[in-house]
């Protein structure tokens, strides 16, 4: 008998495999069909473009906010369609082998995204896979609790969790183009000092030691010529 699942919103899944994972998808589709949960089939791609797709649209879904939107993703492990569903925000993608990773990724990750392995893992077995993703609400007793509730700091830290996870790279505090130059980022620390201005064709000398790094820096349109002489340099010293 079907089971009906525990979320209190109207489930889509967005549904998607490679070619070594498309049979179990449609086994699974066909199941999800079965407890009355819509299902968009986005059908059999190599397992980067489709992944990245169901990514995508589970990340940017306009479904009403009524409607949980959640991801299917399979190939021949699992593991590159949760890969690539991953690359985009919100998306919590989990390669499942087994009930007990369900449990697990729904419990600790709040995944949205479920991959499993088309090579590896049975019919039956990804029934109960899906299933157990379907019904496990997050920070809900798994295995990783020892099947106890979490206590109350563990369930505080998975809720800032989820809130600081879409956030990771999304901000940097060198925005400008300085924090691309290698140049830049090797002198950003130090202190230049400016010296006085050296009449135009005259010749200048640096006393230096070794592993000693020099940086120039100059404003306008000069011309500037480099000869290293050493013997000059050795007479200098």
């Amino acid at each position: 008998m079907a089971e009906s699942t525990t979320t209190s919103r109207p489930l889509k899944i967005i549904a998607g495999a490679d070619s070594f994972g498309c049979t179990l998808k449609d086994t699974l589709i066909s199941h999800l069909r079965s407890l009355n949960i819509e299902v968009e089939d986005l059908g059999t791609s190599s397992y980067y473009t489709i992944a990245a797709e169901v990514g995508r649209q589970v990340s940017s879904s306009t479904t009403p906010a009524t409607t949980e939107t959640r991801g299917l993703v399979a190939c021949g492990t699992g593991v590159g369609v949760a890969i690539f569903a991953n690359k985009f925000p919100g998306v919590y993608a989990a390669t499942c082998l087994t009930p007990e990773d369900a449990l697990n990724a729904r419990s600790i990750n709040n995944s949205n995204v479920l991959a499993v392995s088309g090579m590896s893992t049975s019919p039956s077995t990804a029934i109960d896979i899906l299933n157990t993703w379907l019904n496990t609400p997050f920070k809900s007793p798994c295995p990783a609790s020892n099947s106890e509730p979490w206590p109350q700091d563990i369930e505080s830290f998975l809720d800032n969790s989820i809130k600081e996870m879409p956030t990771i790279g999304s901000g940097s505090s060198q925005s400008d183009e300085s924090a691309k130059c290698a140049i830049c980022c090797l002198v950003k620390n130090r202190e230049l000092n400016p010296i006085d201005i050296i009449p135009a064709g005259d010749v200048h000398r640096v006393k230096y030691y070794e592993d000693t790094e020099f940086f120039i820096r100059w404003d306008g349109k000069w011309d500037m010529f480099f000869d290293e002489d050493l013997e000059t340099a050795k007479a200098c010293c």
